[in-house]
């Protein structure tokens, strides 16, 4: 687990804005679940990032997440500026050894946490001046993947990669991101996302290397709409990605075309309160969205950094929305139909889900037998900053136990050619 200073600034920011229980988190910890939003960087602990700066100091101080944060807060009123921030982590994490430690420890966390599923984004970068190159960069990913499989065993979670295309890179460094995903599709790269400052570039900049990623058979995701844009956010939805992430600032023409389209949305509660595109949960899109039953998942951005964890993001949901376990239950389960898993390792990792469903007591019917009705039934609490007493009964749940049982060694499921 993430251990965090007492004076990191998102320590308690998940309670500040949606105070949900101790019971709740504990079922939400409980359910199986899919990550599809994770980057990779973002995941960093604060005791690497302290290893990794060494003797490094900020403004006198040793380097630590929670002074990375604070300085990005004192000088960043505005969302593209919080992601200084990121360019700041990957000074210290574009290195080999850092990038094969973090992989490793991100996987470590996710699995701590009942993710049985998840698809890791980063960027690959290239550092001439520290002897990195787009591919060793991957090799070193690919490497802390195989060295959380190698250790004690671990078999509880399946992941994948998508390689990610920086919003302002060039439109050569951005084909290259795609070719080197083809390249590593039998290692385990499933699609490409675009990312990174959303007031960086323009749609005509991204749409060749994007098309040449669809062309190719690449699953695609692009975060969109993290702040107001409608005509990049337009161009995105008439292209019509695998997914979408975010999409929390829309105008309502946006919304109807979102909700017509039937793209998943990837929902990143935490980080987009953080990053000031939304001011309060009150005024996010989920909330119709689900309602309307447009296909969502919950996901953590970056868990590391924002202190926050994927059980932490369904209690937010569960307080902010008012989601009862049943609903909670359903966002788990329904999340993998929204992966970029074929539907051979799909069947795989639902029957492990159900497994860990099994373990903690827990049952869930198939789509047909679920009760539609479900997502029309929550109900907003009246103010989301204050404690609300827990006055709903619920079966309490294990959040322990046998979690191997039934698991198998997933990352034999990404292909990779085996030695000899």
């Amino acid at each position: 687990m993430v251990i965090w200073e007492h004076d990191h600034p998102y320590r308690r920011s998940s309670r500040d804005f949606a105070p949900y229980s101790n019971s709740t988190l504990a079922f939400c910890k409980a359910l199986p679940k899919v990550e599809l939003n994770a980057h990779l960087n973002g995941t960093v602990r604060d005791s690497t990032i302290k290893e990794l700066a060494g003797a490094l100091m900020l403004n006198g101080k040793p380097m630590s997440l929670a002074r990375l944060v604070h300085l990005t807060q004192q000088t960043s009123p505005s969302i593209g500026e919080c992601f200084q921030l990121f360019d700041i982590l990957h000074s210290l994490t574009t290195d080999h050894d850092a990038l094969r430690r973090i992989a490793r420890e991100a996987l470590e966390d996710f699995a701590a946490d009942n993710v049985v599923y998840a698809e890791l984004r980063t960027t690959p970068k290239c550092r001439p001046d520290r002897g990195i190159t787009k591919e060793s960069y991957m090799e070193a990913v690919l490497a802390g993947v195989d060295d959380y499989f190698a250790s004690s065993n671990a078999e509880d979670i399946t992941v994948r990669l998508l390689l990610s295309i920086g919003r302002g890179q060039s439109q050569q460094e951005m084909l290259d991101t795609v070719q080197l995903a083809l390249r590593l599709r039998d290692r385990g790269v499933v699609g490409v996302d675009l990312t990174g400052n959303p007031t960086a570039g323009e749609w005509e900049d991204w749409q060749e290397a994007l098309d040449l990623a669809r062309d190719n058979g690449l699953k695609v995701t692009l975060e969109a709409g993290e702040m107001l844009n409608p005509e990049e956010t337009r161009a995105m939805l008439d292209w019509g990605p695998d997914r979408l992430g975010h999409c929390c600032c829309l105008t309502p023409e946006l919304q109807r075309l979102l909700l017509s389209s039937g793209i998943p949305l990837e929902v990143c509660l935490t980080s987009n309160v953080v990053t000031r595109s939304v001011l309060n949960l009150k005024e996010h899109e989920f909330a119709t969205l689900y309602k309307r039953g447009h296909p969502v998942v919950l996901c953590t951005a970056d868990s590391g950094i924002l202190n926050t964890s994927l059980s932490r993001e369904y209690a937010i949901a569960a307080y902010a929305f008012g989601l009862t376990d049943r609903q909670l239950l359903r966002l788990a389960m329904e999340a993998l139909d929204f992966s970029f898993l074929d539907d051979i390792e799909r069947i795989s990792v639902q029957q492990r889900m159900q497994t860990v469903l099994a373990c903690a007591g827990l049952e869930y019917s198939t789509a047909a037998e679920v009760d539609r009705s479900d997502r029309g039934s929550m109900s907003l609490p009246q103010e989301l900053s204050t404690v609300e007493e827990e006055v709903k009964s619920r079966q309490r749940v294990s959040v322990g136990g046998e979690r191997g049982l039934g698991r198998r060694r997933s990352w034999s499921m990404f292909g990779r050619p085996s030695s000899g």
